[in-house]
């Protein structure tokens, strides 16, 4: 981290680099970036997941079951925030944001391109949960 040097009527101001400004604006994208893929979620599960997943079940059982799947990131980001902010005060803040953005971002491709029940039984639903507890633990770390 360099720090820049600049001389105000004979007093010397040092400055950081990473002005406050920009570590908010950037603090401000990534959430932003992670509450966008979070949400997406929440409309697929209203529209589709139900179907494509717990197909075996009742129209009523099957909506139940998506939002069940929402849930589940919900319980997680407690579990991310206190992971990701152990992480941060041991390796850095910078490395662990990065690490919970990329959770993220892997896990919801892998939720976009993951074969529904007709395709892999039940561990479509399984894969389905572990991939919305990783989601959640990427949002929680984020906030960490």
């Amino acid at each position: 981290m360099t720090n820049s040097t600049t001389v105000d009527n004979d007093a010397v101001v040092t400055k950081p680099a990473n002005s406050a400004r920009r570590v908010a604006v950037a603090s401000f994208i990534g959430t932003a970036i992670e509450f966008y893929d979070f949400y997406v979620y929440a409309t697929a599960a209203a529209l589709v997941i139900g179907p494509v997943f717990f197909p075996q079940t009742s129209g009523t059982a099957q909506m139940m079951s998506a939002f069940l799947t929402f849930g589940i990131a919900f319980l997680a980001r407690p579990l991310g925030s206190a992971l990701f902010g152990h992480f941060g005060d041991r390796v850095g803040r910078k490395s662990t944001l990065v690490a919970s953005l990329l959770l993220m971002g892997i896990c919801t491709t892998l939720i976009g391109v993951l074969p529904g029940y007709a395709t892999i039984g039940a561990w479509a639903p399984i894969l389905l949960c572990v991939l919305r507890f990783g989601q959640g633990l990427g949002l929680g770390g984020e906030w960490g």
